[in-house]
């Protein structure tokens, strides 16, 4: 036995005994027996049933810490938006019954992982199904979702259990449109291979050897249009070889690039060879290319058509704005982009259809206009039908995880693992080794010499490190990877391989002789002494009993490895082709890759056992940057070995991602409970003071945002350094609180149901007539850069209010109290500000914009509550519950013990009586960085009083009533770059 042949055996014994044990586990009913000592037992129970001659070495140990990890998993549930427009209801326990397709699928996912995630993606997944519609409906239909995971959660996983299922309903043909690459492509058809299909497929179409599911079921004899080879997309070649489908066949599926050539012969197939009645609309391809016939466009009326759309914000939304009319209505002329036009038309070929976006960043899909639709293309791929926010399992590592959570004290709770980067890049000199603005023609360059600079090398050092603790761990027979994304450019990407190459061929030449390597394992030593130990401590601090990282190993253990680990390394380049993703496909081949690579890396595309990841891309557009976050996903047993080395910057972007998005699942929470539907969630994404940066391609309108305050909590995070404009800020606070008058609470307090709520430094006054509220912002200057909290649109949206007879009584809170430096500040009516409030500055200005400095985040949710009493405080904290749910991967495990700002918001509008009213809170703070008065502490020129800032709380309310402004598209472009 070779080898390779004797770690294939090694790891599919150890997959089976894992499996078996999991069985064995599972039948016991009572799970406080289910102890680890219990698991052990099961596991040489398992391991007895495969023993063999000569005996295969297992790693029981190995085995028992899994499954201890897998029973120890918890999972919250999906979360929906839906509109039941035209919907039946169908799917119920009968039509479940003789399902094939899925059981075996089922049990092919038990084998890899816990009861607990099998069961949420089963009922995740009937829940997609029963929205859509019934396939042996035979009048005509159309449903349009989008399911919403987390970067690198195990959405392929939920579309290939969603595509079993819809076998078994009776689906006929399923499109699955995998990317814009050759590698994501191929990659996806060889998950569909061993989760749906069950074989390897072939260029000559012939059935391959048996994998995946295969193991647990009958051959179900399904037919695949494509192939996993590079060139086995759909074709005009393979076309030729198709005739109709008839409805009484098994299923066919098509995995496709979205790409204008494949889906234009897909297009013309299924209107030559299945479309099988006419239609009277005259019809052109793209292009003008005419149609087969040449005459009408054909629709196919005996089979149902399911399209999955993967990674459905990318390429698939309609860049050109359509226009519409006085009334409404769209301009049925708009020509849309080739590749969104295309997709329509698949759609539009079938009389019963259902479409499914599948994506962790939906904000572009978000922008499609709800009613946008042509005569050629029919609707757009607005999700009318349902919006379904999926839970990630609780040992996901996602950006809250990843970069913690965003207080006014700072950002807390972020795991120890991201490294700052600057060598890279000189900010002064506009140039280095790999500049953010550099061309394609760049030759990256690091103190005269064509190799990289010192952070790579330590983010290769710790690599190669993280591979030897694995190995040391039992983990010799996993995948581990490492990820170089620097620039877009291939000939760019070329000579960074060859560095790499050159840094990784003299590590191993120095390790493996044990010449000239003294300084080189100094290096090494320190990277482990003060990084390695001490991180897989902290990690334990983060971790719960059963996801405790194993113990480090000894230096001389990890030394012993080395030469082995780098003899092992291959570097890459990832630049499409399809045989990157078949390698992690080959059985027993446990790779250890360097892959240095762009545009190829940035989405979909999965690299096995991730460990480090060297970061630099440029851009700020929100949801690129989540696509490109990799090192997001599941790292059993090796999460405190994984570092990501990155700019400050990015962190900083990483994180507003993270505050900004929990937010909207937040709100997407509460809108699922209140019965709302895709339409009414569209805006609220719209309104999002952060997440409104997608590609302005990707906004249906580029020059103005929409946005609704109702429910929000704008607040002022970007400021001017001018002592001026600070002065007038000042003024007009102080002009408000003595138009307030002496009817005032100083230093609120309630007695809530446990622990008091109470603002020492603080007056409250209640009953304030709007015009107040309105006089304060129209003599306050917020900063032309902030995206929701504009004076100007702010006030037109409360006059909007006030025209419907809401927003009339607002409360007014102005807030001290802190520990920041400043004089003490006395306000008319003798409130005195004698301490300041501090927060944590980011890392602005930036060269861009000098004239301006930010915050991270202002208010304190508690703050929101400072004007209501117990009774609306409960009521709050019940609609916080109903809203709640478990969700791990979120931190969500805990019902909540106080409101949200989210529930307090709801609360104010739903009561009645005087809840309906706004909040504004004003803020004093320091005009110090930290605790000196030292003239470089200053935060603005000559200025040393209260810096003004606000944030107001508006009630919840049932009406759309919404504001628009000019967006600042200059302004974006430079802040947050181009959408790669």
């Amino acid at each position: 036995m070779t080898a390779a042949e004797e770690a294939a055996a090694q790891a599919q014994l150890l997959e089976d005994v894992i499996a078996t044990a999991q069985r064995l586990v599972k039948a016991e009913k009572d799970s406080s027996k289910v102890t680890p000592a219990y698991i052990a037992e099961k596991v040489k129970l398992a391991a007895a049933m495969f023993a063999s001659d000569p005996p295969i070495p297992l790693d029981e140990a190995k085995a028992v810490s899994t499954l201890i990890q897998r029973f120890s998993h918890r999972m919250g549930k999906a979360t929906t938006l839906k509109d039941d427009a035209g919907h039946i209801e169908w799917l119920n326990a009968a039509r479940k019954k003789d399902w094939h397709y899925w059981r075996r699928y089922r049990d092919y996912q038990e084998s890899k992982l816990s009861d607990v995630v099998v069961d949420g993606l089963d009922e995740s997944t009937s829940d997609i199904l029963g929205l859509l519609e019934d396939p042996l409906r035979a009048d005509p239909w159309d449903r349009r979702g989008l399911v919403v995971g987390h970067v690198q959660s195990g959405k392929t996983s939920n579309y290939t259990g969603l595509i079993n299922k819809a076998a078994d309903a009776g689906y006929k043909i399923i499109i699955v449109l995998a990317g814009l690459h050759n590698n994501l492509r191929s990659q996806t058809q060889i998950r569909l291979e061993e989760g749906f299909l069950g074989y390897e497929t072939t260029q000559g179409g012939d059935p391959g050897a048996s994998i995946g599911v295969a193991a647990f079921g009958e051959d179900l004899k399904t037919n695949s249009a494509t192939t996993r080879a590079e060139n086995g997309d759909f074709s005009k070649a393979i076309a030729k070889h198709f005739n109709g489908i008839s409805p009484e066949e098994r299923p066919w599926i098509f995995v496709v690039k979205k790409q204008k050539t494949v889906l234009t012969e897909l297009l013309k197939w299924i209107q030559k060879r299945v479309a099988d009645t006419p239609h009277p609309l005259p019809y052109t391809l793209p292009l003008q290319q005419p149609l087969p016939d040449g005459k009408e466009w054909r629709l196919v009326t005996k089979l149902p058509l399911l399209v999955i759309d993967d990674e459905a914000d990318n390429a698939s939304v309609d860049t050109g704005e359509q226009l519409f009319n006085e009334d409404g209505t769209p301009d049925e002329e708009h020509s849309p982009k080739t590749i969104n036009s295309l997709i329509r038309r698949v759609l539009h070929s079938f009389t019963r259809k259902a479409y499914v976006g599948y994506t962790a960043t939906p904000f572009a899909n978000i922008y499609i206009h709800h009613k946008g639709a042509t005569i050629a293309e029919g609707p757009d791929l607005f999700p009318k039908a349902f919006i379904i926010n999926l839970a990630a399992p609780s040992n996901y590592v996602g950006p809250a995880r990843m970069f913690g959570k965003l207080t006014k004290e700072g950002r807390v709770g972020a795991l120890p693992l991201s490294c700052s980067i600057l060598d890279h890049y000189d900010p002064e000199a506009e140039a280095g080794w790999m500049p953010p603005n550099h061309k394609k023609t760049h030759v990256p360059v690091h103190n005269g010499q064509e190799t990289i600079p010192q952070s790579l090398r330590e983010a290769i050092h710790s690599f190669v490190l993280a591979c030897a603790v694995r190995e040391l761990r039992g983990q010799g027979l996993d995948h581990s990877s490492m990820l170089i994304h620097v620039t877009r450019y291939v000939a760019v990407q070329d000579h960074v391989r060859e560095q790499v190459e050159e840094a990784v061929r003299r590590m191993r030449q120095k390790i493996t002789r044990g010449s000239d390597a003294d300084e080189l394992l100094t290096q090494m030593r320190k990277l482990w002494d003060e990084d390695f130990v001490p991180t897989r401590d902290k990690i334990a601090e983060f971790s719960t009993p059963e996801e405790l990282p194993p113990p480090m190993p000894s230096w001389d253990d990890v030394l012993a490895k080395l030469p082995d680990v780098l003899d092992d390394i291959d570097v890459r380049s990832i630049n499409g082709t399809a045989k990157d993703a078949l390698d992690y496909a080959t059985p027993g081949a446990a790779l250890k890759v360097i892959a240095v690579g762009g545009d190829k890396l940035a989405r979909g595309l999965t690299l096995e056992g991730l460990c480090t990841s060297y970061f630099v891309r440029t851009t700020k557009m929100y949801d690129t940057l989540m696509q490109m976050g990799r090192w997001f996903g599941y790292r059993p047993g090796y999460l405190d070995l994984c570092r990501l080395y990155t700019s400050p910057d990015l962190v900083k972007w990483f994180g507003h991602i993270a505050d900004a998005s929990e937010e909207l699942r937040e709100e997407f929470d509460f809108m699922a409970k209140a019965k709302l539907t895709p339409e009414q969630y569209g805006l609220k994404v719209m309104s999002h003071e952060t997440l409104t940066v997608t590609s302005p391609l990707k906004m249906r309108n580029a020059q103005t945002l929409s946005l609704t305050y109702s429910g929000t909590r704008p607040q002022t995070i970007l400021f001017h350094r001018n002592a001026a404009i600070q002065k007038a800020n000042l003024d007009a606070t102080d002009a408000l609180v003595a138009a307030l008058g002496t009817k005032f609470v100083d230093a609120p307090k309630y007695p809530r149901d446990g622990e008091a709520d109470s603002w020492p430094g603080a007056r409250l006054w209640q009953d304030v007539d709007a015009s107040h509220v309105l006089a304060f912002l129209a003599a306050y200057a917020t900063h032309p850069n902030a995206t929701s909290a504009k004076a100007a649109v702010l006030s037109d949206f409360i006059a909007k209010m006030l025209d419907i007879g809401k927003l009339k009584q607002w409360s007014v809170a102005l807030l001290s109290g802190g520990d920041g430096v400043g004089e003490p500040y006395t306000f008319p009516g003798g409130f005195e500000a004698k301490s300041l409030q501090t927060r944590k500055m980011d890392d602005q200005p930036s060269a861009k914009d000098p004239a301006m400095f930010a915050i991270g985040v202002l208010t304190d949710p508690k703050d929101e509550g400072i004007d209501i009493d117990d009774d609306v405080w409960r009521d709050a904290l019940t609609r916080t519950r109903a809203a709640w749910k478990p969700d791990p991967a979120r931190g969500r495990v805990n019902p909540p013990t106080s409101p949200s700002g989210k529930g307090i918001r709801e609360a104010r509008d739903r009561l009645g009586g005087d809840a309906d009213r706004g909040l504004l809170l004003l803020y004093t703070l320091s005009p110090y960085k930290g605790k000196s008065k030292a003239p470089e502490n200053l935060i603005v020129p000559s200025w040393e009083k209260p810096i003004m800032a606000f944030a107001i709380a508006f009630p919840s309310a049932e009406n759309g009533i919404r504001v628009e402004y000019e967006v600042n598209l200059l302004y974006w472009m430079q802040e947050y770059g181009p959408s790669e």
